[in-house]
């Protein structure tokens, strides 16, 4: 479980083939690593990996054929979002993220609004009933608050701070991105479906 507070942004430097997948190493760009082991989880550009292996500041992680399949941002070098798993007692700044991303959506505009970036982005149709105005939107890994929703279409407002310590900045037009939607939402979705 993750909070989508990102804590440091990494750079792929490899992706070797293995097997149906790939092996990432990614060099933790400050990233905390005390307490890492091989066998935890970092979210990786919104992704939730399991770390194969630790050599100073470089992470490996084994990436299936599946992860690869339903994410963007991971198949080739270049900055991603890292955040190390949440611990029972941390703080929770952002909101319950859990690192498997629902879908890859589209930026459809980038711009500036104020001293802050305005974002919007088109998910896949069936995210849409999951996006609510004030609700929450992981994107690329980052806990974001939804400021506007217009069908599958959604907004949001990034501060300064936002820009600076992720890659959000790098965005444009035409850029894809991973989504996890509000994981509450899901959980509501489901109980009211039935059994």
């Amino acid at each position: 479980m993750f909070t989508g507070i990102v804590q440091a942004v990494g750079t792929i430097e490899a992706v070797a083939p293995l097997g149906n997948g790939v092996r990432l190493t990614v060099a933790g760009g400050g990233l905390d690593l005390a307490g890492v082991a091989v066998g935890d989880s970092i979210c990786v550009q919104g992704a939730c990996l399991t770390v194969a292996a630790l050599s100073g500041a470089r992470l490996s992680f084994d990436v299936s054929r599946e992860t690869l399949d339903c994410t963007v941002g991971l198949e080739r070098p270049g900055k991603v979002n890292l955040e190390k798993s949440l611990a029972l007692g941390d703080k929770l700044g952002g909101h319950l993220v859990t690192g498997h991303v629902d879908a890859v959506g589209e930026v459809l505009a980038f711009a500036p609004a104020g001293e802050s970036m305005r974002l919007r982005v088109r998910a896949p149709e069936p995210l849409a009933r999951f996006l609510a105005r004030k609700g929450s939107v992981a994107v690329d890994g980052v806990s974001l608050t939804v400021n506007h929703v217009d069908g599958a279409h959604f907004e949001v407002n990034l501060i300064p701070h936002t820009i600076a310590a992720t890659t959000l900045a790098r965005l444009a037009p035409g850029a894809r991105v991973n989504l996890e939607v509000d994981l509450i939402a899901r959980y509501v979705e489901r109980m009211l479906a039935g059994p």
